[in-house]
C-alpha cells in the first residue's frame, strides 16, 4: 500500500457545514472476493459471471480485490484519506448463505472485525444490507419477484442489525433498487439474467417491501438508530419540447424516480405510471397495507447520482431505445419505445454524460416536492479506462474535475436551502464493475489486480486535500 501524499492548499473559500460526512462507498460482491471461503454461499452474480457472454473478458469477483483478505490494509487508506465516513455493503450469501435460517458466524465475523477496524480508525461504519447479491436459493425459488422474498430479507437485516447495531448508527437497506429489479429481471443485463417485464415490476415492489419490512425490523430493536435506502436517480430532459418527447421524459422520471421516491416518501405509487403500466398486471402484487409498511419514516435518504438522460418519444420504434451493450431488451417496462439520445456533453469512459447541473436540480426538486428527509450523496463518481505510470500516482484529472464540479453542485444546493448531510464518492477502490468486468475503473485508489498492490490516484490526494478543509479550493 501507498500511503496519500499531502500537499498544502490555499484555503478554501466554499466551505462545506460543519460535521458534513465525507465518505468513500464500495459494494461487497465487486471488492472482497474470497468467493468460497468460509461458508460463503453463492450469489446470483457467481451463477451470472459463469454464464457465457454476461461479463466482459468472462470476469468474475472471485477475487475481485481481496478485500476480505486486506481491508485492514483498506481501512488504514480511508484513514490515511481522512475519511470521515464508509459506506460499504453485507453480503448476504456471505452472512446467510441460504438466503434463510441460520447464520454463517464466519461471515458475520468479518464484518465485526471490519466495523471494529473503522471505529478505532475514526471512520463512521456505514453499512448497506443489499447491494444487488441475492444467495442463489432464494433465486432458485423464484427471486424477488416472489413476496417470499421481501420477509427473507427482513429476516436477514434484522439479524445483522443484531449483531452490529450496538456499534453501527447508520444503516441502509437497499441499493439501487431500479439496477435489481429491472436491469436484473426486465433486460437481463444484470444477474440474475432474466427478460420477464412483469417479474420486474414485482421484483420492485418486493425490494420496496422489504426496505420497510427490515426498517420496522431494526427500528423496533434500536430506535435511536438511523435508517435509509439509497435510490440510483437521474436528472431527465426532453429531447425537444414537442408532445411526444415531453410525454417520453415524463415516462422516463415516472420509472426512474418517482416509482421508487412516491411509495418511499408519500406512501402512494404515482398514478400516471400505474397508467403506463397498464396490461403488466403489477398492481396485482401490491397487497393492502403494503405501501404503509414501505412508507417507514426514514432517517435518511441516499442519492446515486451519475448522469442526465435525455430522451425522445417515437412509438413503435423500439430498437432505438436500447444503449446497453449487454442486452437488446429495454429495461423500460411500459415505455419500451423512448429512446435516449445524446445530450451533446462530454462523457466519462463509460458513456455517461457528465452533468453536474443534474445533481443540484435533484436535489433541489427532491427538498421542494417531497416531505423532509435528510439527505446524502451516497454514490457519485467517474470510471475511465486508465493505465498506471510506474510508482507516481496515476493522474486522474479527468476525475477531479467530475468531483470538483459535482461538489460544487452539492455546496450550491446546501445554500438553496437543502438538507445535504454528506458526501461519498464511489469508489474508494478500482474494483469489479459488474458487467463490464475489469475493464473500467472509478476508484481513487489505483489496484493493480494481478498484485493487489493499492496505490492511491492524484484524485485521492485531491479528495484528501478537500476533506482536511472542509471545503474546496479557489479557482476563481
Amino acid at each position: 500500500m501507498t500511503s496519500v501524499q499531502h500537499s498544502s492548499e490555499p484555503a478554501p473559500v466554499v466551505a462545506f457545514p460543519a460535521g458534513f460526512r465525507w465518505g468513500a462507498a464500495t459494494a461487497a460482491y465487486q471488492i472482497e472476493g474470497a468467493a468460497a471461503e468460509d461458508g460463503r454461499g453463492p450469489s446470483i452474480w457467481d451463477t451470472f459471471c459463469r454464464t457465457p457472454g454476461k461479463v466482459l473478458g468472462g470476469d468474475t469477483g472471485d477475487v475481485a480485490v481481496d478485500h476480505y483478505h486486506r481491508f485492514r490494509e483498506d481501512v488504514a487508506l480511508m484513514a490515511d484519506l481522512g475519511l470521515t465516513a464508509y459506506r460499504f455493503s453485507v453480503s448476504w450469501p456471505r452472512v446467510q448463505p441460504s438466503g434463510a435460517g441460520p447464520l454463517n458466524p464466519a461471515g458475520l465475523d468479518f464484518y465485526r472485525r471490519l466495523v471494529d477496524a473503522l471505529l478505532e480508525a475514526g471512520v463512521e461504519p456505514w453499512p448497506t444490507l443489499y447491494h444487488w447479491d441475492l444467495p442463489q436459493p432464494l433465486e432458485d425459488a423464484g427471486g424477488w419477484p416472489e413476496r417470499d422474498t421481501a420477509h427473507r430479507f427482513a429476516d436477514y437485516a434484522g439479524e445483522v442489525h443484531a449483531a452490529l447495531g450496538d456499534r453501527v448508527s447508520q444503516w441502509m437497506t437497499i441499493n439501487e433498487p431500479w439496477c435489481a429489479a429491472f436491469l436484473g429481471y426486465a433486460s437481463g443485463e444484470h444477474a440474475p439474467g432474466r427478460r420477464e417485464p412483469a417479474a420486474a415490476l414485482r421484483a420492485a415492489h418486493h425490494l420496496m417491501l422489504g426496505h420497510g419490512l427490515a426498517v420496522e425490523a431494526m427500528r423496533a430493536r434500536r430506535p435511536q438508530n438511523r435508517f435509509g435506502a439509497a435510490v440510483n436517480l437521474y436528472a431527465i430532459s426532453p429531447a425537444s419540447q414537442s408532445e411526444a418527447d415531453q410525454d417520453a421524459a415524463r415516462r422516463i422520471d415516472g420509472m426512474q424516480n418517482r416509482f421508487f421516491l412516491d411509495p418511499l416518501l408519500r406512501g402512494s405509487y404515482p398514478a400516471d405510471v400505474l397508467a403506463d403500466l397498464e396490461g403488466h398486471d403489477f398492481e396485482a402484487c401490491v397487497r393492502d397495507g403494503d405501501l404503509a409498511v414501505i412508507n417507514q419514516r426514514l432517517d435518511q435518504l441516499g442519492v446515486n447520482y451519475y448522469s442526465r438522460f435525455t430522451v425522445a418519444g417515437t412509438p413503435g420504434d423500439a430498437t432505438q431505445a436500447v444503449s446497453s451493450p449487454f442486452s437488446s431488451h429495454s429495461p423500460w417496462v411500459g415505455s419500451e419505445f423512448v429512446r435516449f439520445v445524446d445530450g451533446g456533453r462530454p462523457v466519462t469512459g463509460m458513456g455517461w454524460e457528465i452533468d453536474e447541473s443534474g445533481l443540484h436540480e435533484l436535489l433541489v426538486r427532491l427538498h421542494r416536492e417531497y416531505p423532509e428527509v435528510a439527505l446524502y450523496v451516497t454514490e457519485n463518481g467517474a470510471g475511465y479506462d486508465e493505465t498506471p505510470n510506474g510508482d507516481l500516482p496515476l493522474n486522474d484529472a479527468d476525475r477531479i474535475a467530475y468531483l470538483e464540479a459535482h461538489l460544487r453542485a452539492c455546496h450550491d444546493a446546501i445554500a438553496d436551502g437543502v438538507p445535504l448531510r454528506g458526501y461519498f464518492t464511489w469508489s474508494l477502490l478500482d474494483n469489479f464493475e459488474w458487467a463490464w468486468g475489469y475493464s473500467k475503473r472509478f476508484g481513487l485508489v489505483h489496484v493493480d489486480y494481478a498484485t493487489q498492490r493499492r496505490v492511491p490516484k492524484e484524485s485521492a490526494r485531491w479528495y484528501s486535500g478537500v476533506i482536511r478543509q472542509g471545503g474546496l479550493p479557489d479557482h476563481r
